[in-house]
């Protein structure tokens, strides 16, 4: 069964921007939006945009990272300019060119809700999938010297909270999101993760303080309802995947990523407790 074609393009897209991301700030430092590749008007209409989006979402969390402002012909771009960091995970440029020039044009019709084509959608899955599979399989290589264990991508809730690999402290596995929920809150999860070996993936939500979890499932989403029992001032959602084979990096897993809140009871009317 193929996946969200919706989602597949956008987990790409992103995840090419994260990995532009921690490429040049590493290799340019952290300014290196100004030297990208790509013009001072460009880098201008996505302040703007952040700018807009900050307008609407006053009572929200705003995504801080300019590039995900950008247009997908900006990502080619800047792809092309730096190809010599690049091609060491991605390959030959030849070959990404097709696959982006192809991903821009079926993100056209996907973008205005037209149905595509069976043969377009496995087309834009493969591409997809072919991406985001060179970026995992390189960092495997970087963090564990071989590319067998299965890596997280993003991990994401419905609060507007998001972890990636450009996370400031991303090898930590772990996001303090400085939110309060409260009894009865629903919060939900998706994680996008990929094996460099192309095995099928097990995703699990577990609560480690209470030993509470889920059974490993086949679907990348959760959700948790907050309890009277979570009250306290740390309240952890842990998202672990894992391939299908026997051994994995971390005891019964290959990654995870930890979500931290705090919880508070609820306040009624008259302020008491």
């Amino acid at each position: 069964m193929l996946p969200d074609i919706t989602q597949a393009l956008k987990d790409t897209e992103n995840a090419l921007r994260d990995f532009i991301a921690v490429i040049l700030e590493k290799t340019l430092g952290k300014d290196w939006i100004d030297s990208c590749g790509v013009s001072s008007d460009r880098v201008e209409k996505w302040r703007q945009r952040k700018a807009d989006e900050s307008k609407r979402q006053e009572s929200g969390v705003v995504e801080e990272r300019l590039l995900y402002y950008a247009d997908f012909y900006d990502i080619s771009t800047i792809l092309k300019k730096h190809w010599d960091k690049f091609a060491p995970a991605l390959g030959d440029w030849k070959t990404m060119d097709v696959y982006l020039g192809e991903l821009e044009k079926l993100r056209d019709p996907d973008a205005h809700r037209r149905e595509l084509m069976p043969h377009q959608k496995h087309l834009a899955a493969g591409i997809a999938g072919d991406i985001r599979s060179r970026i995992i399989r390189h960092r495997s290589q970087q963090e564990t010297t071989d590319a067998y264990f299965p890596r997280i991508e993003s991990a994401r809730d419905s609060l507007g909270n998001m972890w990636t690999p450009s996370h400031m402290v991303a090898a930590l596995r772990w996001l303090d999101t400085g939110m309060t929920l409260h009894p009865g809150d629903l919060v939900e999860y998706v994680v996008t993760a990929s094996d460099p070996m192309g095995g099928e993936l097990e995703y699990k939500l577990r609560q480690p303080f209470f030993g509470l979890g889920n059974p490993w499932q086949k679907e990348n989403s959760f959700s948790v309802r907050v309890r009277e029992e979570d009250i306290g001032e740390r309240f952890n959602v842990v998202i672990a995947v894992r391939s299908s084979r026997p051994h994995h990096a971390k005891g019964n897993e290959d990654d995870h990523v930890t979500f931290d809140y705090a919880v508070l009871p609820l306040r009624s009317a008259t302020g008491s407790r």
